[in-house]
């Protein structure tokens, strides 16, 4: 018997070198075999390493394009990105709290690039604290965003902090995190995913230096995404997208800018 392709849903921002935000969900959404709908916040010109300038969608529409989508479509699990604003951010949960069942939700709040770049308004984090993060299945800060989060004192830069900030934020959102560890930049690239009942798992992978990433925070919560709207439970769905963006990282590409861009397989 052939089972239906899962339908899951990205509301996040579109980055033009499509290394990240709805560009690389949709890809990985395809690559795991499901079919993946998009609504789109912020139109983001970028490549890897910059961000010149950001155009904020109108909330209305955002909201329209999730409605519709809903209606249409029966979604498995949803996923959002970088949603920029305090008004965009309300116009989803307003659609999310209307629902008569919310599917999982996977929450990545994109506040800063890898770049360093701020991509979230300063008046959208209260917004993302009051009304997303308590509809999310699963939070999946970054190192920076998890300390902001948290008001941690400090950056994290061991294992140990990673966990004891994690804590600081559960505590404050009593929701899922998944920490991802990566950004430590130690031998090992080990993140932890704290569920909301103090149950904690570990995932581990060698750190895989001298390869310049983008856009690895948005495929890693697609890929959550994907496995959850296939019917795994959230350790298991963790465990296989770490398997996932640890061989994409691997087999990254290498780009060269000479007269054109060329890539490299690495």
């Amino acid at each position: 018997m052939t089972l239906p392709t899962p339908i899951v849903l990205t509301i996040a921002g579109s980055d033009c070198s499509s290394g990240a935000g709805i560009q690389a969900d949709l890809k990985t959404f395809s690559a795991l075999g499901c079919y993946g709908l998009t609504a789109v916040t912020c139109i983001v010109a970028e490549v890897p390493g910059q961000v010149v300038s950001i155009q904020a969608v109108n909330p209305d529409i955002v909201r329209d394009q999730i409605s519709i989508l809903f209606d249409t479509f029966s979604i498995a699990a949803v996923k959002t990105g970088m949603l920029y604003s305090e008004s965009i951010i309300s116009a989803v949960a307003d659609v999310f709290e209307s629902l008569p069942h919310l599917p999982p939700l996977i929450v990545d709040p994109v506040m800063i690039a890898s770049s360093g770049d701020p991509l979230l308004e300063p008046d959208a984090v209260a917004a993302y604290q009051e009304r997303l993060f308590p509809l999310a299945t699963l939070i999946t800060p970054n190192l920076d965003e998890l300390y902001f989060l948290a008001s941690a004192i400090k950056r994290p830069v061991s294992l140990d902090e990673l966990k004891s900030v994690g804590y600081e934020l559960l505590a404050k959102t009593k929701r899922s995190l998944l920490l991802k560890g990566g950004h430590l930049h130690i031998e090992t690239a080990t993140d932890l995913l704290l569920l909301q009942d103090g149950t904690e798992y570990s995932f581990s992978a060698p750190f895989l230096r001298d390869v310049e990433t983008h856009g690895t925070g948005c495929t890693y919560a697609a890929a959550i995404t994907a496995f959850l709207a296939q019917g795994n439970p959230l350790p298991q769905a963790v465990a296989m997208a770490k398997k996932v963006i640890t061989n994409a990282i691997a087999h990254a590409y290498s780009w060269n800018h000479v007269s054109a861009l060329h890539v490299t397989s690495q």
